[in-house]
């Protein structure tokens, strides 16, 4: 594992109790940094905070909630440092279900945690980065918001949203010495499968020429360069991790 320069640097990482967000904070952890995790699992955020050791704080916040990310931008300013990375990860797929019959609840709850709350916590942590002219940011989006997954609207539809929305910060910010990307992975070996019919998975699975799905660590790899001061000129754009599914 090559050792990415990020000494001196603190990262907020959502969703970082497991999965891609633990991975990613598990890899600045190695490259000198020191990390903030932000998820609404308590249990599973000590647990991380045992494995990461003392470079990490955690904090329980449910990013669909702007006052809980403004609150948890301060604690983490208060307790560990100003964040010049952020990892935007939380996110959940929903259940799987035609459009005609989906369930207008579960539809809005996932607008309202992978959109609603990659804007609520950009919006808390930008103006530090632009008030110290320096940040790195990466939003998690996925390869369904480029094909779309049938049977995934609402999964498909948020994710194109999280594409839009980073390219559009990415504008906004380029002035300043802030990056701002994010990466569409196929899907990874994570708890999210859990969420999932095995029938779906097996779908997911079939249209990845590699014939397996993403290793969080290899995901955790790519963010670890988008983060860092190596990545002073791309912002605004799209990292695909899809295994070879999408090619654009």
């Amino acid at each position: 594992m090559n050792r990415i320069d990020l000494d001196g640097q603190h990262a907020v990482v959502t969703g970082g109790a497991q999965g891609l967000g633990l991975a990613m904070a598990r890899r600045f952890v190695a490259s000198g940094a020191t990390v903030t995790l932000w998820d609404m699992d308590a249990a599973q955020l000590a647990e991380a905070r045992d494995a990461l050791g003392s470079a990490a704080t955690t904090i329980v916040v449910d990013i669909s909630d702007w006052d809980q990310v403004d609150a948890a931008r301060a604690k983490t300013e208060e307790i560990a440092a100003p964040a010049s990375i952020l990892v935007n990860s939380a996110g959940i797929a929903g259940a799987n279900g035609p459009v005609e019959t989906y369930d207008i609840a579960m539809w809005k709850k996932i607008i309202d945690i992978n959109v609603n709350g990659t804007f609520y916590v950009n919006r808390a942590l930008v103006p530090g980065m632009k008030d110290r002219n320096y940040g790195r940011i990466v939003n998690i989006a996925s390869v369904a918001g480029k094909e779309g997954n049938p049977n995934a609207a609402a999964y498909s539809a948020s994710k194109a949203a999280v594409m839009g929305f980073t390219k559009s910060l990415g504008k906004e910010l380029a002035g300043y010495d802030i990056a701002v990307n994010c990466i569409t992975p196929a899907t990874a070996q994570t708890r999210i499968l859990e969420q999932l019919k095995p029938e779906f998975i097996e779908y997911m699975r079939s249209r990845i020429p590699r014939g397996r799905f993403l290793e969080v660590d290899e995901a955790a790899s790519m963010v670890a360069w988008l983060v860092s001061r190596e990545n002073s000129f791309t912002t605004a754009s799209t990292f695909d991790l899809s295994g070879g599914r999408t090619t654009y």
